[in-house]
């Protein structure tokens, strides 16, 4: 196999604490599976957290791993957010958010002690959860006549295919998930099936 069409990721929502010299860094991690969820996440633990100073966080998203985005939230640059992404970097985590909330103790820690700080709150709220693999899969439309149902249904049964959704007619609609590295077989068995159009509509 050429590329990998697996990505690791967390399975639920956790949480995590780490204390240094009074301050508190309370870690939340969340599965997530876009940047537009990053907001409302943070504004609730806003509102839960009304006295905490910063609430710091990084992201990465997508199974190829290629995007990220961090908040140091005030604190010095480089001592938050870079650490908390480092930390999914080096166990190799996407479609993730990891959010630390700090109440500042009266003790300033220093930019070692404040990397260190939220690096080892991140591991916590990780180590708190699940991780699991899942696959990389594409989805398509297979658009046939009536008449080739069969010859439809039998690939769909022989690649073991996800249905997601089907209308038959006169004119057939089929909608299916494949994994990636499974992708090039299923579509040359379909492409032996005469009249159908196949669509691609998305990678999840």
């Amino acid at each position: 196999m050429l590329f990998d069409d697996t990505y690791k990721t967390i399975e639920n929502p956790s949480e995590g604490i780490f204390r240094d010299k009074g301050s508190k860094f309370i870690s939340y991690a969340f599965p997530i599976s876009s940047e537009a969820e990053v907001k409302n996440i943070i504004t609730s633990l806003r509102t839960e957290h009304a006295k905490a100073r910063h609430f710091c966080w990084a992201i990465r998203l997508t199974p190829d791993r290629n995007i990220f985005k961090l908040n140091d939230d005030g604190e010095p640059s480089g001592t938050a957010g870079r650490p908390i992404l480092n930390t999914l970097l080096s166990v190799d985590l996407t479609n993730i958010l990891v959010v630390v909330v700090r109440y500042f103790g009266g003790t300033l820690l220093g930019v070692p002690g404040l990397i260190n700080a939220y690096k080892s709150a991140t591991v916590e709220a990780i180590n708190a959860n699940t991780i699991i693999t899942k696959t990389v899969n594409e989805v398509y439309q297979v658009e046939f006549d009536y008449l080739v149902m069969n010859d439809v249904m039998r690939v769909v049964k022989d690649e073991q295919l996800t249905v997601l959704s089907q209308q038959f007619d006169t004119n057939c609609l089929l909608k299916f998930e494949v994994r990636k590295a499974q992708l090039n077989t299923v579509l040359g068995k379909f492409e032996k099936v005469s009249a159908i159009k196949l669509k691609y509509l998305a990678t999840v």
